[in-house]
């Protein structure tokens, strides 16, 4: 596996090694092993995963502590525009994201740290998201931020008019009315 830094050291993508040939390929997704001397040591709790139309944008969703969660994103059928905001108060980076294409072809995984807003927009017809998570849910501690901040400047490669929501990600907090519990 390849390990590399984003402009936010602490959000890293990780490529594959994929074998393959005329049968098709295989690749190691994860290994608890590596990932603990490569990234950050974890134990992740729970496995999820979601199915979605072009246009749909999930995010950007966090757990305030004690339930926050980092997060080893990855994408298995089609293609997602994934993105992470430095919510951790005294920061260098805070207020900053990281975009990364993740897709069946690349096969490209995410890792997002705790202190981290997450979302992701969907390019392709259809995808298929899959997430690790080290933390359990509790939707008392979910929280988030609104898609279109200004102050974040994200760019979501979607028209604006074609983006589906759920109502909770329509009604999320502006960046600067957030809170953040999350120290650096």
């Amino acid at each position: 596996m390849n390990f590399i830094k984003t402009k936010i050291p602490d959000v890293i993508i990780i490529e594959p090694k994929i074998y393959g040939d005329h049968r098709g390929y295989f690749f190691e997704s994860f290994n608890l092993k590596t990932f603990n001397e490569k990234v950050i040591k974890t134990d992740f709790v729970q496995d999820n995963e979601s199915k979605s139309s072009r246009g749909v944008l999930r995010g950007l969703h966090f757990q305030k502590p004690p339930y926050a969660q980092a997060k080893l994103v990855r994408c298995i059928k089609g293609c997602v525009l994934d993105v992470a905001v430095d919510i951790r108060v005294g920061s260098p980076t805070y207020g900053q994201h990281v975009t990364v294409e993740l897709s069946e072809d690349n096969k490209r995984q995410l890792f997002v740290p705790r202190g981290f807003a997450h979302g992701y927009s969907v390019l392709s017809e259809e995808a298929i998201f899959a997430y690790k998570v080290d933390n359990w849910y509790k939707p008392e501690y979910d929280s988030g931020i609104i898609w279109n901040d200004t102050d974040l400047g994200i760019d979501w490669q979607l028209e604006n008019d074609s983006i589906k929501l759920s109502e909770k990600d329509s009604n999320l907090l502006v960046f600067k009315d957030l809170k953040s519990s999350f120290n650096y």
